[in-house]
């Protein structure tokens, strides 16, 4: 099993080098650290007395790994959560935030768990999350990965701005799609006829 580091390492290198994409509300972006968190950590790297563009550009791999396993492993206390899931539900919360544990905390309420959805991982979610994850820890896994495909999907339904995030040019599965799919078993992966069947409302 990776390490929660080499999880970190590997969101690295599928968020990729600098861009800046205007649809993206994250706004200036390298290895998946936006400018936001850059500047609400007060990163200024280059100590000029303000987090701009160019702070983002001098960001490391080896700092955005720091970045995420602090603030977006440790402190939202993913690890508190059963192993099945914590790599899927981490790499979630670098693409969204606490979103990620309201995605988690909806499909434990749809298994008939008392629990609230605030987005924040206290004990009730802890042991909720526990208690679904056995004695299948990848069948929760699976369940949380379709999940998340599932919002990815509505997300691109409600703004057509995001649909080139799920779809490619192409006509292909796009890269949050992909992502989802890479903490699912091979067996709940979209064929292409059911993906096109998925998007086919889609300008």
């Amino acid at each position: 099993m990776r390490t929660v580091r080499q999880i970190a390492k590997g969101i690295v290198a599928r968020e990729g080098g600098f861009v800046d994409d205007p649809d993206d509300p994250g706004g200036a972006t390298k290895y998946g650290v936006t400018i936001h968190t850059m500047r609400r950590l007060g990163l200024d790297l280059d100590r000029d007395g303000s987090v701009t563009q160019q702070d983002v550009r001098m960001l490391s791999k080896a700092q955005a790994v720091d970045i995420f396993l602090e603030h977006y492993f440790e402190k939202p206390r993913l690890q508190v959560l059963p192993k099945a899931v914590q790599a899927s539900v981490f790499d979630m919360y670098v693409n969204a935030g606490a979103q990620a544990v309201k995605i988690l905390q909806n499909l434990l309420r749809q298994m008939e768990y008392d629990i609230t959805v605030d987005g924040v991982i206290g004990p009730q979610t802890a042991q909720a999350s526990r208690e679904a994850a056995s004695p299948k820890p990848l069948v929760f896994r699976d369940a949380y990965g379709v999940a998340r495909r599932n919002y990815y999907f509505r997300l691109a339904d409600r703004r057509i701005a995001l649909r080139k995030y799920a779809r490619t040019r192409a006509g292909g599965k796009g890269g949050w799609i992909k992502r989802a799919e890479e903490f699912l078993s091979p067996k709940y992966h979209l064929s292409e006829d059911a993906f096109q069947k998925r998007v086919s409302g889609w300008v």
